[in-house]
């Protein structure tokens, strides 16, 4: 792999030094993110069907629900124009 590297600026009057600057880097995917989106989707699948095996999985009902909708509401300051909580 090399590297692209370019010279800003150069030597002046006054004998100052060239500035390197190297190019930047595209980064590239690794691990999960580098799969493709059904094996994404397949592993997923497959943490949430043990756990829920396993009896740690998070299962929603309405109460849940509504306190879920009740603190995002709360963190985006109230929303469609109502006054800020003070908390």
């Amino acid at each position: 792999m090399t590297n692209s590297v370019s010279t800003v600026g150069g030597a002046d009057s006054t004998g100052g030094a060239t500035e390197v600057v190297a190019a930047p880097r595209k980064k590239q995917r690794r691990g999960f993110a580098a799969m493709d989106a059904s094996k994404q989707k397949e592993i997923a699948s497959k943490g949430g069907k043990a756990s829920h095996a396993h009896g740690t999985g998070h299962e929603w009902n309405a109460a849940s629900a509504r306190e879920a909708g009740r603190k995002g509401g709360l963190a985006s300051n109230g929303g469609r124009g109502k006054t800020p909580v003070a908390t």
